[in-house]
């Protein structure tokens, strides 16, 4: 009896990689880039499952292009990378890996916002420009946090760790969320307009999906309605925000600064005008990347995609209503 042929996109840790292929026929994928979409179009035809990051396109051409995939096995809590309406319709389960990275992503935004305030970034090219002569009451003075307000846009899982470090340093919270005003104000906050948090925040941190809605949520208008000393972070999804438009307020000084782990492009072009601006911090797509958060993404994708090929339930499926 012939096993089911599964292609992972990207390298695992060896673990997960050993429980698959206890499981199933496994391909992975092993250089650094990703496969290009044309690589993944040609192997789909003989598989029964997919692994897939959130740097591969899945939509209905690929997906028609493997009549017998069973499941899609996405290792990330987005998932806009999946076309899952054309799931659906093709009656293909796809999984997600929701809740493992919660508290790291939270961490790493707090982080941000913390770097960011404090000027930590521009401090150590301070120092690598040799101008650290003396101390000064004045140089690099920063932004406080403990006290200020915090504006919360979207307010799911890791909106809500992220409110949760916002109680400890006192600050005052204001939120933007589908979520009604007594679950807001269980964990501290106050539901505001969206008008009303980019004008009232001290700190405006992102936390919603990319959706049509979504898609440039954060433009021209929204910077201009911010105060000129608020600071921006971004751990969502790039798209969530304009650059163009970040850009020029952070040039001109709309807003103070922003931190931004996510971008639009991804990865971010070396010339980008963004990089050329002291008051922004970008990283390279890492606010989940702990060892321990990594490798239970990666065992939860294992979980969906095992179920998926036996026809059982996905642990975490995004389309539970395709059975």
């Amino acid at each position: 009896m012939s096993r089911d042929k599964v292609f992972a996109t990207r390298q695992l840790p060896s673990a997960t990689l050993e429980r698959l292929s206890a499981h199933c026929e496994l391909e992975v994928w092993e250089d650094f880039m990703p496969p290009d979409y044309e690589v993944i179009l040609r192997k789909v035809g003989q598989l029964s499952g997919l692994i897939s990051l959130l740097t591969d396109r899945i939509d209905a051409q690929l997906m028609d292009a493997g009549p017998g995939l069973k499941v899609i096995s996405n290792m990330a809590v987005g998932y806009d990378n999946i076309d899952v309406a054309a799931a659906n319709e093709r009656g293909i389960p796809v999984g997600n890996t929701p809740g493992v990275l919660t508290e790291t992503t939270a961490d790493f935004a707090f982080a941000l916002l913390m770097a960011v305030a404090r000027r930590i970034p521009e401090a150590k090219q301070y120092i690598q420009a040799g101008k650290w002569r003396t101390w000064h009451p004045t140089v690099l003075s920063g932004q406080d946090i403990y006290g200020a307000t915090l504006g919360i846009v979207g307010c799911g899982r890791i909106g809500k760790a992220m409110a949760r470090r916002a109680a400890g340093f006192n600050m005052r919270l204001l939120v933007n969320s589908l979520e009604d005003a007594d679950e807001i104000s269980a964990i501290g906050g106050d539901k505001v307009s969206l008008d009303e948090l980019l004008r009232e925040s001290d700190f405006v941190s992102l936390h919603v999906p990319l959706t049509d809605d979504t898609y440039h949520l954060i433009g021209k208008d929204e910077l201009a309605a911010m105060k000129p000393s608020s600071m921006l972070i971004n751990t969502a999804r790039g798209g969530v925000v304009d650059p163009a438009a970040l850009y020029e307020a952070l040039r001109d000084g709309e807003i103070l600064a922003a931190g931004l782990d996510v971008t639009e492009p991804e990865p971010i072009a070396l010339d980008d005008p963004l990089l050329s601006l002291d008051n922004c911090l970008v990283a390279p797509h890492i606010a989940s990347a702990s060892v321990a958060t990594r490798s239970k993404m990666a065992e939860m994708a294992a979980d969906n995609l095992i179920a998926g090929l036996a026809g059982q339930p996905l642990p975490t499926c995004v389309n539970p209503e395709v059975y």
